[in-house]
């Protein structure tokens, strides 16, 4: 029997999902505008995303979220966290128990500060749920650039399936059982390439992007642990390996929004203008506050939530960090 996968939402990432994933399935990409999937389906392109990739033949986009999720044998949520819980409310309406909903998002819901897998168990208890994880810089991934993730699941026989379902020959995938910290990781290295980015737009070297990667990487690791992830996970793909590619990358939205940030312009500004949801400008907040409720000190997450949230320049932020009290490492 051909297993259907359904990846719902067609921005860049769940675009370059579907278009891996449909050289091994059957798949189908929900998008919510009439235009985009006409786009897809004639012209094999996701233009405003991925320029001018061609996309394969044989996926297909539709706006008709029902029938895709009715027929689905698993789903990738491809979803922006603010508004992963309404959509996924709708695909529980469809969804047959038992299949399989992995996320794709990086973020925390900003009103509940949970995870991803979280509002899934709230909103489809009855199906198992994972997530992917890693350095997956979208056009890297599409132009057939070796890449690697973790699939993070609590069920060793659903990360097996979605390993060798979602896997090619360039996009090799690991199995991990630990959710919180694949997520967690995912969620932090987002607000620490924010100040990767304002270093760089202030000029700075190397040196000073090193000293926030590494000691972003600390805070990313005090809060995953106190939320009961395991210290490896923070050394692997979806900690380390995500944070360098992020943070050393300008394909990066949260980078471009640290550059613009240090080279003077307002967040309210970078955001009106950017067509992709930059998830560590909402998340930076949510990250603060559920490390406060968790009494784990995150000072680099606590001058980027002040920064995108209007209330403090990127001038002072820098300022705040290096007056820091010196204490050991």
């Amino acid at each position: 029997m051909t297993t259907r996968v359904c990846v719902v939402g067609a921005g860049s990432w769940g675009t370059t999902i579907a278009a891996l994933v449909s050289q091994n399935a059957a798949t189908s990409l929900w998008t919510r505008r009439l235009e985009l999937a006409e786009e897809i389906n004639s012209q094999h392109l996701n233009s405003a995303y991925l320029g001018d990739y061609v996309l394969p033949a044989g996926l297909e986009a539709s706006v008709d979220l029902e029938r895709l999720v009715k027929h689905a044998d698993v789903i990738a949520m491809a979803v922006p966290a603010q508004g992963f819980r309404h959509v996924a409310q709708q695909v529980a309406k469809h969804v047959a128990a038992g299949v399989p909903i992995m996320s794709l998002s990086k973020g925390l819901e900003s009103e509940t500060l949970l995870r991803m897998s979280e509002v899934l168990a709230s909103e489809m208890p009855n199906n198992p749920r994972a997530v992917l994880s890693g350095p997956n810089l979208a056009h890297e991934i599409l132009q057939g650039q070796p890449a690697a993730s973790v699939v993070a699941c609590s069920d060793d026989a659903v990360a097996l399936q979605l390993q060798e379902l979602f896997s090619r020959p360039t996009f090799r995938l690991y199995t991990n059982r630990d959710v919180i910290g694949c997520e967690i990781s995912g969620v932090v290295k987002n607000v620490i390439a924010i100040a990767a980015g304002i270093s760089q737009g202030f000029g700075f070297g190397d040196n000073a992007k090193a000293t926030l990667v590494t000691r972003g990487l600390a805070e990313m690791s005090r809060l995953g642990v106190a939320l009961g992830a395991q210290p490896p996970t923070f050394s692997g793909l979806a900690g380390m390996g995500d944070i360098m590619a992020t943070c050393a990358s300008m394909q990066s939205r949260n980078t471009q929004v640290g550059v613009r940030l240090g080279k003077g312009e307002s967040i309210a500004a970078i955001v009106g203008s950017m067509n992709m949801v930059a998830e560590g400008v909402k998340s930076s907040s949510a990250v603060v506050k559920l490390a406060q409720q968790h009494g784990v000190e995150m000072p680099i997450a606590e001058q980027v939530a002040l920064v995108c949230e209007g209330t403090q320049s990127a001038e002072d932020s820098l300022r705040a960090l290096m007056s820091r009290s010196s204490r050991s490492e």
